[in-house]
């Protein structure tokens, strides 16, 4: 059984109460529990938050809510918090995120379906990389993956180099995918993973993946051709409903 879980907090640094922003006549939170809503493969989607209006509002549109801690650090954290409220007899735990208001069903089920294995112990998207833009952004996280579709590492910066080839055209020259930040963990890892220390990967990169890779645990990646797009900023909105073609 897969529960998927949303964590949103009030707070945020560029974008306070973020979760309850009005799109289009529905609050963002309620759009990315009715996408989650209608993926074929979860059991349960439940909304984790630290504050009581957000709370309030997941019940008045018949949303499940749970109430957690307010000083988790993650939303990793968040979700190990909301599974034990919860309880039940849950195999994985999907974490979606909460500023994505058109999430496709469709990615949520494509990281679903890597968990068919019972031996996947963590699990992440990605996307292929197409030019030259995208591939040297710095806010996008790119990953290099093994023969088993594993990450072996995520990074900021461009990985692989490729040498005696200019910059421009790397990424005719290697597959290159970048992350989408959304995490399916089996249950009993995420309750190890919750008691890691932070580490030095992480603190340099400030990735949270990075730190279970230094732990010894496998992420395994699979692919989706969906873009993602996340609202950290009063001006995303309008970006995403052109990027979306939502008028």
């Amino acid at each position: 059984m897969i529960v998927g879980i949303i964590p949103a907090r009030y707070a945020s640094t560029r974008f306070p109460g973020k979760p309850l922003i009005n799109i289009q006549g529905k609050t963002m939170i309620q759009r990315v529990y009715e996408q989650a809503s209608k993926s074929s493969l979860l059991d349960k989607v439940v909304i984790a938050t630290d504050d009581a209006r957000i709370a309030e509002h997941v019940v008045s549109f018949g949303g499940e809510v749970v109430m957690t801690k307010e000083e988790h650090p993650s939303g990793t954290d968040r979700c190990w918090d909301a599974l034990q409220q919860i309880g039940g007899n849950y195999q994985y735990v999907i974490n979606i995120q909460g500023d994505e208001p058109f999430i496709d069903p469709s990615q949520i089920d494509s990281l679903a379906g890597v968990l068919k294995d019972v031996g996947t112990e963590l699990a992440t998207l990605i996307i292929p990389v197409d030019n030259y833009e995208v591939l040297f952004d710095m806010g996008e996280v790119k990953v290099v993956l093994n023969d088993n579709m594993e990450g072996m590492y995520f990074s900021r910066m461009v990985i692989p180099y490729i040498k005696s080839v200019p910059q421009e055209d790397w990424h005719k020259h290697h597959k290159y995918y970048r992350h989408v930040g959304m995490y399916a963990y089996r249950t009993d890892v995420l309750e190890k993973i919750c008691k890691l220390s932070v580490s030095s990967l992480e603190k340099a990169e400030s990735l949270e993946q990075l730190r279970w890779l230094e732990a010894g645990f496998k992420i395994k990646c699979a692919i989706t051709n969906f873009d993602s797009h996340c609202i950290d900023t009063p001006e995303d909105v309008e970006k995403v409903l052109r990027l979306m073609n939502i008028s």
